[in-house]
């Protein structure tokens, strides 16, 4: 799966990883619910970094289609609530 963290580029995911990116996809979206405002960028910047971490980049002059965009580190909780599907940012 091809990811584009917004303001940043796009990383390669294999599909075994979404158990993991889920689970912190989980947390945020209770934080959101709840209006935790500090664990909500905890929560976002640990989720970005395990995309960072466990996804390949792709070279920069590489526009592939992105399956799934996710939010720059500083979008506010308002602006990740407009990106939300039902099930949160990562599908499944």
């Amino acid at each position: 799966m091809i990811v584009r963290i917004m303001g940043e580029g796009q990383v390669k995911l294999a599909d075994s990883h979404f158990a993991e990116l889920n689970k912190l996809d989980d947390e945020l979206l209770a934080e959101m619910e709840n209006g935790d405002g500090e664990g909500f960028r905890r929560t976002l910047h640990a989720l970005l970094e395990t995309v960072r971490q466990l996804g390949e980049p792709l070279a920069d002059d590489s526009l592939e289609p992105s399956e799934l965009i996710l939010p720059a580190p500083d979008a506010t909780l308002e602006e990740v609530r407009s990106l939300l599907s039902d099930d949160g940012l990562f599908p499944g």
